[in-house]
């Protein structure tokens, strides 16, 4: 389980190093490896998923027809900004160009743990942002139990 923050950099080609504590939770495949689907569903954030979590989302979309118009926008999108990547034995991962340029991630970052997957916000961004829980929000979250 992916939590908390660490912010970092991205480097002159596009690399993010991830966090050691991030990285530490990640188990490679049978070859060794660890993969990422890196995307995003706002072009605000990149979403660095682990290709086993990654195929969870897949098998559920599979599920909804092909003719529902919310899955084809997700997958429009999710698509768009999409990329595999495999983690270098630096511990590196090459974010896509696309997604670089929308989102802004160059320099500094914040790498957010998000439970099954990892954000990536530019961090003058998440700076700017009101990260303050509002009492409807805290309203909402107890009607879910939390």
């Amino acid at each position: 389980m992916f939590r908390g923050n660490h912010p970092t950099r991205v480097d002159e080609k596009g690399r993010l190093k991830l966090p050691a504590d991030f990285k530490a939770l990640l188990v490679p495949d049978a070859e060794g490896k660890v993969v990422f689907y890196i995307t995003s569903k706002d072009g605000e954030r990149a979403e660095l998923w682990p290709l086993a979590a990654w195929e969870e989302i897949e098998a559920q979309l599979a599920t909804i027809p092909s003719t529902n118009p919310a899955k084809r926008k997700f997958l429009d999108v999710t698509n768009y900004y999409g990329q595999m990547a495999e983690m270098d034995g630096q511990g590196r991962l090459l974010l896509p160009q696309i997604l670089r340029d929308k989102a802004s991630l160059t320099a500094d970052v914040v790498v957010f743990g998000s439970q099954k997957y990892l954000e990536v916000m530019n961090r003058p961004t998440i700076e700017a942002k009101d990260l303050t829980l509002s009492a409807e929000d805290l309203a909402s979250l107890s009607e879910l139990g939390i």
